[in-house]
């Protein structure tokens, strides 16, 4: 069953490929039911895939795959908290690594084109300190990375 709230994410034709890697990926995530298409559409024929429930880390989405007329931008993005360098590295790798793309400030977007952010809470620690010196040198070592540094962050706030 649809959540009452669910993050629609169109495809062309590969919203289970997305999905299955998500769910292989993103702890707290899973493939749920996936609907073929009752009768030839726009996008597809009858049987296609036309639609793929899924969670990405806990979050209701639902693939549909609508054809190649709409992509995937930034100004939608999943923004992952990461715990540690070694989850960071994970995520950002696996993402990267799959056919995708890396890009600045710890954004990446993976071969569908979704955009991930991948955010180790040390760096969001860092950039809200109360201390605006140290914050500021965060972030200005922070738009110097891609994948995000954990020890170039803290050394930073360390001046």
């Amino acid at each position: 069953m649809i959540s009452k709230n669910t993050i629609c994410l169109w495809y062309d034709g590969t919203a289970l490929d997305a999905a299955t890697f998500y769910a292989e990926t993103f702890p707290d995530s899973a493939v749920g039911a996936v609907l073929r298409a009752p009768g030839d559409y726009p996008a597809g024929k009858q049987g296609d895939v036309l639609t793929v429930e899924f969670t990405v880390m806990g979050i209701p989405c639902l693939g549909l795959n609508g054809g190649s007329s709409i992509k995937h931008n930034q100004a939608f993005s999943f923004q992952v908290a990461t715990d540690d360098q070694a989850e960071t590295d994970r995520l950002w790798n696996a993402i990267v690594g799959n056919g995708g793309q890396e890009n600045v400030c710890g954004w990446c977007q993976d071969k569908w084109g979704l955009s991930w952010q991948i955010t180790p809470r040390v760096l969001t620690a860092a950039i809200t300190n109360p201390d605006q010196a140290a914050a500021k040198r965060a972030f200005d070592a922070m738009m110097e990375m891609g994948k995000i540094d954990i020890a170039g962050i803290e050394a930073a706030v360390k001046g």
